[in-house]
């Protein structure tokens, strides 16, 4: 048994100037830039909802630009072995998560759980 659900966005730049990119997302969406706690400024920033609804990161990257969604777990390998079994396949491992390929061929991350609202709002998986 494992939990899993939608942790957010993240809006995926191909652009040398992480902080001009986020500038654009931010004014676009009307939602303020902060830097991750613990995490690389050059490579992450976070769009913060007023509303606290939407987690959406801005992150620096080497392919296309393009947005994906993360799905965070508290069982990283059950929920994609569980998302295998869906027809998704694994692309690349990074540090502790996984990076998959749906059917229709978006990309999308699995990541451990970290939202403080993980434990109330994720669905069980038997």
């Amino acid at each position: 048994m494992h939990k899993s659900k939608l942790a957010g966005f993240i809006i995926d730049c191909q652009n040398p100037d992480l902080a001009v990119a986020a500038d654009f997302w931010s004014a676009a969406l009307g939602m303020p830039t902060r830097a991750l706690p613990s995490e690389d400024p050059q490579q992450y920033l976070e769009l913060v909802d007023p509303l606290g609804r939407l987690h959406v990161e801005v992150q620096g990257v080497t392919h296309p630009s393009r947005v994906h969604l993360d799905i965070e777990t508290d069982d990283v390998e059950a929920e994609v072995s569980r998302l295998e079994a869906l027809g998704a396949r694994r692309i690349a491992q990074v540090r502790t998560w996984w990076v998959m390929e749906a059917p229709t061929g978006q990309r999308f991350c699995v990541v451990r759980a970290i939202s403080p609202r993980f434990a109330t709002e994720a669905r069980v998986w038997l």
